[in-house]
């Protein structure tokens, strides 16, 4: 559990998210680290990176974590508009990585309050590094983008209902 959930376990308000700080383009949240902006999403260098390219994608309307998306159009496109620019700006600064992985943290793993896709070009900086990004299953941390678009997707039939507590019966 993170400090900030058990400090705040109802979240942080947006006016008080970093990454909502960092989206709204203020001079106080604005850093060197900023590498595209638009009116939709944020792409930045992770301030810890876990790998050779360390990138988060955030989008700029505050939306807490991956299990807050639903099957729906909106979401899906969103999602998909992060991984293409994650992946394109990886393929741009580490082209000749030997492998890219993108993904999210699951709450209550993901370190800040605010969606942010994980945008890693291997090799990892540590052995101990890849371990915060694999996923085990429905009981894992991690999740993968392709797993995510896939639940998100409301052509493919994927989502199967939601069940009391207004849960994906697909965990994502």
């Amino acid at each position: 559990m993170s400090l900030w959930r058990w400090m705040f376990p109802e979240g942080k308000k947006s006016e008080e998210c970093p990454f909502c700080v960092l989206a709204s383009g203020s001079v106080e949240g604005r850093t060197p680290n900023v590498l595209y902006q638009d009116k939709h999403v944020v792409v930045f260098v992770d301030r810890n990176p876990s790998a050779y390219r360390h990138y988060l994608v955030i989008p700029n309307k505050h939306i807490k974590s991956v299990q807050d998306l639903r099957p729906v159009e909106a979401d899906h496109a969103l999602v998909s508009r992060m991984f293409k620019l994650g992946k394109s700006t990886l393929q741009r600064d580490a082209p000749n990585a030997s492998k890219y992985r993108f993904g999210f943290h699951k709450s209550p793993f993901n370190s800040v309050d605010h969606l942010h896709l994980h945008c890693i070009a291997l090799p990892y900086n540590s052995v101990w590094r890849r371990f915060r990004y694999l996923g085990v299953g429905w009981l894992g941390a991690y999740v993968s983008v392709e797993h995510v678009l896939l639940y998100l997707d409301p052509k493919k039939g994927m989502k199967t209902g939601v069940t009391s507590g207004d849960q994906p019966k697909v965990p994502i």
